[in-house]
């Protein structure tokens, strides 16, 4: 094995060694923490970038297989890359720099171990895009879980605590069922390896299949609880709209955690190949992503706080893959999927920016984030002489950036043109059109959900827009330069996301 195949596992080792070397770290080192962690992340968008150049230049169906320690398989620990996961890995590293940096406004100051938990957090995240097995996805899902407890308490507050605790409850619960449901699995198969469960499924006996559809069942409960899919997801506005800034940044790939779990493993236990298991659960999940879209936009609409907002548009989000992995498995083509893993790119960086946007705009109000997120220490209005000082310097024209960050997020998730919202949308219902009459006809109602739920987005978001900027009479709030350079970062990828899927749509003659 090369030193370019290490790699693999270089995504998780990375984050982990760098959150272990800090926790060695007290809190009055907050600085060295800082720089050890962006040192971290930086090195890990350095891997991931690389990972993404050679999973492209391999054949579609090529993966990097890595076995620890050497074992054979299925008994070796394994960590497959692919195109999929790396896209996913790339993306987790371009969210955690941004939000990384705006932390260091004063956010990580709020509370002990942010940066620990930070690294632990995108190990965990690494871990699930990056396994080749059940068990082990179910243990970085884990490490993941912990993670988030801890960032989503970060700060304290009634409504961080009432939030956390929920959160942590279900997910416990979910947790549970996912041990039972691979304990299902193995009793019926004898393996956990996915690769090895995709090889065996077709050839299940008959009176084993009932009980295989029970495990596979449970699974996709436990990932659509963590897709925050309706009529599961009722805790994700709730839970988003009390973390501080960066953590919910970070927290809008969580939630794609568990939509890669129900693509990756239906294409492998339900999909063309596996039989008798072909495309089961498949329509189920296609109604239920779409009605997380109409949920989410009346949630959005009903919300009055930008972080509430966003968060039913992650649903939305959500939603839409969901349906359109939906449709796929029900005898859709592969173009459908891309226009999704697209539009799965495009909303989740936007959202991400839109996180970090929210408290900068309610800042003058006096709003819900800035009351639970903001704390005198950040802007130097504690008078310990133990406080450090403010970080950064204040932009000015802050309004005019911050109008202009906003209008490019509202209209990436309202799906107008030619954001990726758009391109990913018009992707999954023209390769949806014309295929299969129960794909077809769903495409129609896909057609005009999309449609009102992007209406639905672009009032949601102008209301706020005009209540918090355009139309306000009071003093623009104090913006600083590291706060808004990382949203502008996440919109210029958005941008840079739109220039490329332009030209690939010219390059494949798609108009």
């Amino acid at each position: 094995m090369t030193a370019p195949d290490h790699l693999v596992i270089a995504p998780i080792l990375i984050p982990f060694i760098a959150g272990a070397v800090m926790l060695l770290y007290d809190e009055s080192q907050r600085r060295a923490k800082l720089a050890l962690s962006l040192a971290s992340t930086t090195a890990l968008l350095a891997v991931t970038i690389l990972l993404v150049a050679r999973a492209s230049a391999a054949e579609a169906s090529e993966v990097g297989v890595y076995l620890l320690g050497d074992w054979p398989v299925p008994v070796a620990i394994v960590l497959v890359v692919d195109r999929l996961s790396a896209m996913l890995l790339l993306l987790g590293a371009l969210l955690a720099l941004p939000a990384l940096v705006y932390s260091a406004a004063g956010w990580h100051r709020q509370g002990q171990h942010f940066h620990s938990l930070f690294q632990f957090f995108l190990m965990g995240l690494n871990g699930t895009f990056l396994t080749g097995d059940l068990f082990n996805l179910f243990v970085f899902f884990e490490v993941l879980l912990a993670a988030s407890y801890g960032l989503l308490l970060h700060g304290s507050g009634r409504a961080r605590v009432l939030a956390g605790l929920h959160f942590i409850a279900l997910n416990l619960a979910a947790s549970l069922l996912f041990l039972i449901a691979a304990a299902i699995i193995y009793g019926v198969t004898g393996t956990l390896n996915m690769a090895d469960l995709a090889r065996l499924v077709g050839t299940l006996p008959e009176h084993n299949q009932p009980l295989f559809h029970a495990g596979v069942a449970f699974l996709g409960i436990v990932f659509l609880v963590k897709a925050a899919i309706w009529p599961l997801g009722f805790w994700l506005p709730g839970a988003y709209g009390a973390s501080s800034a960066p953590v919910v940044a970070m927290f809008a790939i969580a939630t794609k955690v568990g939509v890669y779990a129900v693509l990756r493993l239906g294409m492998l236990l339900t999909g063309p190949e596996a039989g008798a298991s072909a495309g089961f659960g498949a329509g189920a999940l296609a109604v239920m992503g779409m009605a997380t879209i109409v949920f989410g936009a009346l949630g959005a609409l009903a919300s009055q706080e930008l972080g509430r907002v966003t968060a039913h548009l992650l649903m939305i989000s959500s939603g839409t893959v969901l349906a359109a992995v939906g449709f796929t498995l029900l005898g859709g083509s592969a173009g459908i999927l891309a226009g999704a893993l697209y539009y799965l790119l495009g909303s989740t960086l936007a959202a991400g920016a839109l996180f970090l946007l929210a408290e900068p705009m309610n800042r003058a109000d006096g709003g819900a984030a800035a009351m639970l997120a903001l704390t005198a220490q950040a802007y130097g209005a504690d008078t310990d002489e133990d406080v450090e000082p403010e970080v950064g310097y204040t932009i000015s024209g802050s309004l005019t950036a911050t109008g202009f960050a906003f209008a490019l997020c509202c209209m990436a998730l309202a799906g107008l043109p030619p954001l990726p919202g758009f391109i990913g949308k018009f992707a999954i219902l023209d390769s949806a059109f014309g295929l299969e009459s129960a794909v077809s006809s769903g495409a129609w109602w896909l057609l005009g959900i999309l449609f009102v739920s992007g209406f639905a987005t672009l009032i949601a978001l102008a209301r706020l827009g005009m209540q918090t900027i355009w139309a306000t009479e009071t003093e623009p709030p104090r913006v600083l330069v590291i706060e808004i350079a990382p949203v502008i970062a996440l919109v210029a990828l958005t941008v840079l996301l739109t220039v490329v899927g332009l030209m690939v749509s010219l390059e494949y003659g798609i108009t």
